[in-house]
């Protein structure tokens, strides 16, 4: 395989390293820490030695002077109730970034994704169970954890994040501490049951307002207390500035689209909505159970003052209150520029506010959260290739592309139920069936022999690696090639190198904690020594490997059970001597996409023809069904 194959496929990234503090943080410039899945987790102080969790990296902030910066790796981190070990200060904010354009160096791009859901069994509806953490201690029986202020974020900038899987994705509850607290959050979605984003029990400065700027906010809820965008500030009266600021961002909900207040509140605060897009999905009839309003007070009209420019609006109406309804006439407002709202059509229109007669289809279409970048090379002409298959192996022989089937049920069955097919893979003619009682098994042609290496399913296990050969596909000789030791063995891979050929082959050694990628030697392909050092994913699920050898590097691919999740994707991992391993910046570099893939892409395998590389592997739910897909990098 060329390298170019390689290079396109982005898997020969090596870790990087930026560095530099907060654009906040022109008074001092503190420490860098960074976060990434592929870490080592001691330090924090590199990509290497990244720290695998937030809630680590965010403890090791060292002091209370700012100018501190958290670069986060795209993945998706399973991370609830986040809090830092301390505040930023006045000119030296603090700063939590995701490097989702890979400009800091991860090596890839895409989502930050923090899901609060619970690992197990998904979303968590729970009070106070948020991306960030606060508690109330007393609010109900259940909760009984000390009260906590979310007030030490104070002075934080937050940007290119995605919060989702719980009650709050970007939204801070200062509870007990009512004092003064900016926190800024830029090209971030929040996603919660009952809020996307917000404030509550705080104080606003009025030359550092809080601010969400480019945002995606969702609430997912109608009932009770939820709104896309939420604000609760405790001035005593009506400010001349706003105490948050919302700035080209998109606030959606079932019930509103942004809200201020709460029952039992008396306190005002004042908002500033500068080039947003509103949703209130529910456009009810009046006489069904129609939203209170696009944008809501919850007390009492007058506790509310919004600045609307340029900003279009949608949903059954402008204006609402839940409490005091007769107080909506009380909301207050000015409206600049373009405002306009898309409402239900009896409803009235708020002076100054242009009525929208045309469904805005430019303002619905926004409410998705965009797409996440990537730097990586799109993978061109995916198709399915097999069903009910899991293992299967491209391989040009006597100049056709043809595919070796690894046949065999998904568990349990007998001898009888284990082989191997070849079949040309344009018409599906079979060449030859053959190794009865074994699968998992690779394939290599050289001088003209056709070489399959496959494990025997013997006492409901696998055991051993096989090789067989044959020159014409009709006569065949196989020999045991790897003795299982205190094992059981599973998929191989074989590949050519400078010193004659090496094979990665799958072992499940007690000695480690889970699935283990081992190594053997040859010069003939049919006496193998092993290679007891030569070991990859001692600490780690290591499943399925594909090996090839390029320009100096043995490249071997992966699976990874992506845990606690039920989750598997495929990562590479390089290495010039078989011992010493770097992976890849760009993991995973293939990860499920679509209906058709579920939670899984495994059992990867390449091959080259005509100067287009091929990328075969399988996709399913690794329980009930797996399909076989292939896609084309050129």
């Amino acid at each position: 395989m060329h390298c170019a194959a390689w290079l396109v496929m982005g898997c020969v990234t090596v870790l990087g390293q930026a560095t530099g503090a907060a654009p906040e943080a022109a008074g001092r410039q503190g420490v860098t820490l960074y976060v990434s899945k592929l870490g080592s987790n001691t330090d924090g102080q590199s990509w290497a030695t990244a720290f695998t969790t937030l809630q680590a990296a965010l403890d090791a902030v060292p002091d209370a002077q700012g100018g501190h910066r958290i670069v986060v790796r795209p993945d998706t981190y399973l991370e609830a109730m986040l809090s830092p070990a301390f505040s930023g200060t006045a000119g030296a904010y603090n700063e939590l970034v995701g490097d989702v354009d890979g400009r800091f160096g991860s090596g890839t791009s895409g989502h930050v994704i923090i899901d609060s859901g619970d690992p197990g069994t998904g979303f968590k509806s729970y009070d106070w169970w948020s991306t960030i953490r606060a508690t109330a201690q007393g609010w109900s029986p259940a909760h009984t954890d000390e009260t906590f202020s979310a007030i030490i974020w104070d002075r934080w900038v937050l940007r290119n994040l995605y919060a989702t899987g719980s009650d709050g994705g970007l939204f801070w509850d200062c509870t007990n501490r009512i004092e003064p607290f900016t926190v800024i959050v830029e090209d971030c979605v929040g996603i919660g049951r009952a809020f996307g984003g917000g404030v509550a029990s705080c104080l606003s400065r009025p030359d550092e307002p809080i601010v969400f700027r480019r945002c995606n906010l969702w609430s997912l809820d109608m009932w009770g207390d939820t709104a896309g965008g939420y604000i609760r500030i405790e001035n005593p009266s009506m400010p001349e500035r706003p105490d948050v600021l919302f700035e080209d961002c998109t606030l959606v909900s079932p019930q509103c689209a942004l809200k201020g207040g709460n029952y039992g509140f008396h306190t005002y605060m004042r908002i500033k909505v500068d080039r947003c897009r509103l949703v209130a999905l529910n456009f009810s009839q009046p006489a069904g159970t129609p939203t209170d309003g696009i944008i809501q007070s919850v007390q009492n009209g007058k506790y509310l003052h919004v600045d609307l420019t340029d900003t279009t609006l949608m949903g059954y109406k402008v204006f609402g209150v839940k409490v005091d309804t007769d107080s909506e006439n009380a909301i207050g407002y000015t409206a600049r520029g373009a405002v306009q709202a898309y409402v239900q059509f009896q409803q009235g229109m708020p002076k100054g506010i242009h009525r929208l007669q045309q469904w805005p289809a430019e303002v619905f279409q926004s409410i998705a959260p965009p797409p996440p970048l990537s730097s990586k090379p799109v993978m061109t002409q995916v198709e399915r290739v097999a069903e009910n298959l899991c293992e299967l192996s491209p391989i040009l022989w006597k100049g056709r592309l043809c595919h070796m089937e690894c046949i065999r049920p998904g568990s349990g069955g007998v001898r009888e139920d284990y082989y191997l097919l070849v079949k040309d893979a344009e018409t599906g003619e079979v060449l030859t069936k053959f190794a009865e009682g074994y699968s998992l098994a690779s394939a290599l042609v050289h001088d003209g022999v056709f070489y399959a290496f496959a494990s025997r399913f013997e006492d409901n296990n696998w055991n051993d690696v096989t090789m067989f050969k044959s020159a014409d596909l009709v006569h065949w000789e196989s020999n045991v090639v790897i003795p299982q030791e205190n094992e059981h063995l599973f998929n191989s891979s074989v590949c050519a190198g400078p010193d004659g050929f090496v094979m990665a082959y799958e072992s499940n050694e007690p000695a480690y904690p889970a699935f283990t990628t081992k190594f053997a030697r040859s010069t003939d392909l049919e006496n193998w020594t092993k290679l007891p050092d030569s070991t990859f994913g001692t600490n780690r699920y290591t499943a399925c490997p594909c090996i090839r050898y390029v320009n100096g590097h043995y490249y071997v691919l992966y699976l990874e059970n992506r845990s606690p999740r039920h989750y598997f994707e495929t990562y590479i991992t390089r290495s010039k001597d078989l011992q010493h391993w770097e992976l890849s910046a760009a993991n995973p570099v293939l990860t499920p996409r679509g209906l058709d893939e579920s939670i899984n892409t495994s059992d990867p395998d390449l091959i080259e023809v005509d100067g287009k590389t091929w990328l075969y592997y399988a996709a399913g739910d690794q329980l009930t069904w797996m399909n076989i897909k292939r896609g084309m990098y050129l």
